[in-house]
């Protein structure tokens, strides 16, 4: 008899240790989420798409879909979790305001100060935005999910964080993932639109070497920056003022060591921490709907909107300079608010037709205006929708 209740007594501490393990709560979508984290990881490391971001991203979605029973305090959704603690730093807003002051620590504003009717190609390639809105409306979503789900075709990561934590939390994950994979897909999906749209004649043309800023106009920049957009666009504040402080912390000269940690170890750290969260947040409960879907459909519509609408307007522009100021139009792309990658597309598409033909300084500053243009796009739609 003794041995028999000891033998019970064994199988069911063993039957209570199987409850708890992630064998006897998971399901197919966490074993099909484990898979895409492989596939993520995968990429990153085979393929190097965006490997800075898809291996933490992609290992949070295994820390994630690793099934746990409600109450041990785990989950990202348990409040009280460390998951959950570090999530509150996306759903806050607090990683894209970082992620912007490292951004501005690390960029170089000359080309858009040089040639400011740049700012022109930034503020046309928003047309995604407004279409892919209009469309998540007819689709059904709420006017605020419509928004934060628009803002994902820029391709900017931080900004999508920062307005899909304030307007629709439970959609953080997909409006997220979904923006950095287009950003990791510039290569792929903009040379496609570059090249249909423009002549041979339009890819071959040369645009004269930026003016040399001083460094009075660049330490003037962020400051003028600041109160030009923010006062008529305060709710873009949490952005803009990391993104113009960053950069002048850069161009000040005087404050090179808060700079070079802003955009060293605090930008490293910051990028681990949301690829991490943001992958764990990918809930096979959550994630695995038909909204996710609609979500990357849209994401993907709005990005191809504002690449044409980039390329378009550069042509359209081009109409009214005069021979010798004229705009290449494959730096159109760059309005995209993919920083620095879709800049760097235009530097490579213009140099498979002139190998002397070197765009990348000119496309910094579209690529410049359409990450603040994004910004300002988010702050009015927070303001309207929140």
């Amino acid at each position: 008899m003794e041995n028999t209740s000891f033998l019970s007594l064994i199988v069911d501490y063993l039957t209570q240790f199987f409850h708890y393990t992630a064998f006897a709560n998971m399901t197919i979508g966490h074993i099909f989420m484990i898979l895409i984290g492989l596939v993520f990881i995968y990429l990153a490391i085979v393929r190097e798409y965006e490997p800075m971001l898809l291996v933490p991203m992609g290992f949070g979605m295994l820390i994630g879909n690793i099934a746990s029973v409600p109450g041990l305090q785990i989950g990202i959704n348990e409040s009280g979790s460390i998951a959950n603690f570090l999530y509150s730093g996306v759903l806050r807003g607090v990683f894209p305001a970082l992620i912007f002051l490292g951004i501005g620590a690390m960029t170089d504003f000359s080309a858009l100060i040089a040639n400011p009717k740049l700012i022109l190609i930034g503020a046309v390639a928003q047309i995604g935005i407004i279409c892919a809105y209009g469309i998540a409306l007819q689709l059904g979503f709420l006017p605020s999910e419509a928004g934060a789900i628009a803002i994902a075709g820029g391709a900017d990561g931080p900004t999508s964080m920062f307005l899909s934590g304030r307007l629709a939390p439970e959609l953080v994950g997909a409006i997220v993932i979904s923006a950095y994979l287009y950003m990791a897909l510039v290569p792929l999906i903009q040379p496609i639109f570059m090249k249909v749209l423009t002549t041979k004649k339009e890819r071959l043309i040369r645009m004269k070497p930026p003016r040399t800023v001083s460094k009075l106009e660049k330490i003037i920049f962020p400051i003028a920056g600041l109160l030009l957009t923010c006062l008529f666009v305060p709710a873009a504040l949490p952005l803009l003022g990391m993104l113009f402080l960053g950069n002048l912390l850069k161009e000040s000269t005087v404050t090179k060591r808060l700079a070079d940690t802003v955009k060293g170890q605090m930008l490293d750290l910051v990028t681990i921490l949301i690829g991490l969260t943001i992958g764990a947040s990918a809930l096979a409960t959550t994630f695995l709907t038909i909204k996710t879907l609609e979500i990357f459909i849209l994401g993907a519509i709005s990005f191809v909107i504002a690449t044409i609408g980039g390329v378009v307007f550069v042509k359209f522009l081009n109409l009214f300079l005069k021979t010798g100021n004229k705009i290449n139009p494959l730096i159109g792309n760059a309005g995209v608010a993919a920083l620095p990658e879709s800049a760097r597309i235009s530097q490579v598409i213009g140099l498979q037709y002139d190998k002397t033909n070197h765009l990348l300084m000119h496309a910094m500053g579209p690529n410049i205006a359409g990450v603040i243009g994004s910004a300002i796009a988010a702050g009015i739609l927070l303001t309207f929708l929140s």
